[in-house]
């Protein structure tokens, strides 16, 4: 054996032993864990958009070039045709029914106050003063006198720029609504597309909430939950975008090879800074809208907080950190927070405006004439604190029984959604040509089949997390868990299935990430990939034809009364 003959054998023996794992990596595997492959720094920091294909477009028969910017343009292309899907349906007889339903008795009368007087007036009984705002020639009952409410305003300043533009009537109360739900879906669009860096999986996951239940009705009906949920998603944008600027920096600091390959630097890693960061701050300000309009938007500021900062951890990690705690409380801590909590403060207080500017608002003067420990604080931050107080015992004291109410263990499942509007018209009445009769309804109901996946789809994103270290699996439960799980802590409170609506866009992500799992990895084989189109399209047409079927009690139409009944698939529905 010659010496060239003895060392190529050693060379082949070290292949073979990287080659094959070892019984440590085999054991580890099969609980989930799969090694990293040998890739840059860099893009292991910030992963790289793929370059999108041209062959659909070709098929159309379009020129290289021509396919090529169109395949470009997809991005955003892909979220803005679904959105203005979403659109359509939303503002489509976005006035009917012609009546304040539910809950809109409260949140159109208090918005229209806000525009009028800055504050929240007093109105008559709903019986006395909806009859006279939907009559021709109306007649608008509002009173200056201070109104208690237990809301902050942002939500419903939100509603008052609809009313500005159309007038307090049920289509100008909704229409801010629909175009906050129609914004969400171009904005998940986007989103999924950073989060997934797949423009596919993107416009599968807005084309989800384009056709959920729940979202579709809470575009349509002037409450401020879907308020939240808006700017809460805003906010989770931003940091996604700023999860890849801040990282981007990082990336390019590290050492570079002879050959340009980047390996982490420990250097870097600890000392480097980010840089500014104005999307953090962009979040603070989306984070304090939400808090601005209904005070579980607090829950995403803290959530989110959380998330950004372990985000950091595991970018300096990357980076070469070797304690990368102790990095990001040394170089990134002081600015999250100053970047986030100042801004959302002040933001929150900023939509208060019209009632620090009043003296009529409720509770307005209220430390004018008080002193004690805390008299060095301005009396109207004063006045307000203790106006928040009042609000804050209101709410969590709020235990007045409804036929609607529900658990939160149940909304997952859609154990009780709620009826915002029930009308039961004769035969020749309203558009029913039955002898039986028939029912118009509007039902606050996720898509049922989505809603469902969605529950094996969080499941698959757990394991994601917990087993494969699938850092967006992480953010997709993380923004869900602060729209759901607070409210555990208030079960035998007053809360409605509704309430959920702050978080179907995680949903969506959630069972979007499961349908990119079902087509399997770009390096599957063809027969897979195949198979797995099939399944993840069945699964996105039944849940379209799920919408489809359950349109009718979405959006108040008449049908008769044996479709209706057919509809209500459990007795809790009813």
């Amino acid at each position: 054996m010659t010496s060239e003959t003895a060392t190529q054998d050693h060379a082949d023996e070290d292949l073979r032993a990287e080659a094959e794992p070892s019984a440590w990596a085999r054991r580890l595997r099969r609980f989930g864990y799969a090694e990293r492959p040998h890739t840059d720094t860099r893009e292991r920091l910030v992963p790289p958009f793929p370059e999108p294909g041209t062959r659909l477009w070709q098929m159309f028969g379009l020129g290289p070039a021509l396919s090529l910017r169109l395949a470009r343009w997809s991005g955003w292309l892909g979220p803005i045709l679904v959105a203005t899907f979403a659109g359509i349906i939303r503002f489509w007889h976005l006035g009917s029914p012609d009546d304040v339903v539910f809950d809109e008795t409260y949140y159109a009368k208090d918005a229209w106050s806000l525009l009028k007087l800055g504050y929240e007036g007093t109105w008559p009984d709903g019986k006395v003063a909806n009859p006279e705002i939907l009559a021709h020639p109306q007649t608008i009952p509002l009173s200056d006198a201070p109104g208690y409410v237990v809301h902050p305003p942002m939500g419903k300043w939100v509603i008052a720029f609809g009313e500005w533009i159309f007038g307090l009537n049920p289509f100008g109360w909704r229409f801010m609504m629909a175009g906050l739900g129609t914004l969400s879906v171009l904005m998940l669009g986007r989103i999924g597309r950073r989060l997934f860096r797949s423009t596919a999986l993107g416009c599968v996951a807005g084309l989800l909430m384009a056709v959920d239940g729940l979202e579709f009705v809470m575009s349509r009906i002037a409450l401020l939950d879907l308020v939240i949920m808006f700017f809460a998603l805003a906010a989770f944008g931003c940091l996604l975008i700023d999860r890849d600027w801040s990282r981007a920096r990082l990336a390019r600091a590290l050492p570079v090879d002879e050959d340009g390959f980047a390996r982490p630097d420990l250097d870097t890693g600890a000392r480097v800074g980010m840089g500014w960061r104005p999307w953090r701050i962009a979040a603070g300000f989306f984070l304090g809208l939400a808090a601005a309009s209904k005070w579980n938007g607090l829950y995403f500021l803290a959530f989110f907080m959380v998330m950004t900062v372990l985000w950091d951890v595991g970018a300096r990690r990357l980076a070469g950190a070797r304690r990368p705690h102790l990095a990001v409380l040394r170089k990134d801590l002081g600015w999250s927070v100053l970047s986030i909590l100042p801004v959302a403060l002040v933001t929150y207080l900023v939509t208060w405006t019209g009632w620090f500017v009043s003296d009529n608002g409720y509770f307005r003067h209220w430390a004018d004439d008080r002193g004690g420990t805390w008299s060095w604080i301005p009396a109207p931050l004063r006045s307000l604190w203790h106006y928040e107080h009042e609000v804050y015992k209101f709410n969590i004291g709020l235990h007045t029984p409804h036929p609607y109410q529900s658990n939160p263990w149940s909304w997952l499942v859609l154990g009780r959604p709620v009826s915002y509007f029930f009308e039961s018209p004769k035969n020749g009445e309203d558009g029913c040509h039955t002898a039986t009769g028939c029912s118009r309804e509007i039902l606050a109901l996720g898509t049922p089949l989505l809603w469902w996946s969605a529950c094996f789809a969080l499941v698959y994103l757990l394991y994601r997390w917990v087993m494969r270290r699938d850092w967006r699996a992480g953010a997709i439960l993380c923004a869900a868990a602060a729209g759901y799980v607070p409210w555990f802590h208030y079960q035998d409170r007053t809360i409605f299935y509704f309430y959920a609506v702050a978080f179907v866009p995680y949903l969506c992500l959630a069972v979007a990430m499961m349908i990119g799992a079902f087509l399997g990895p770009p390096t599957a084989t063809e027969s897979r990939r195949m198979w797995g189109a099939v399944g993840a399209g069945t699964l996105v047409l039944l849940i379209i034809w799920n919408f489809i079927y359950f349109f009718p009690i979405y959006t108040g139409m008449t049908i008769p009364y044996s479709s209706w009944q057919a509809r209500m698939w459990f007795d809790s529905w009813i």
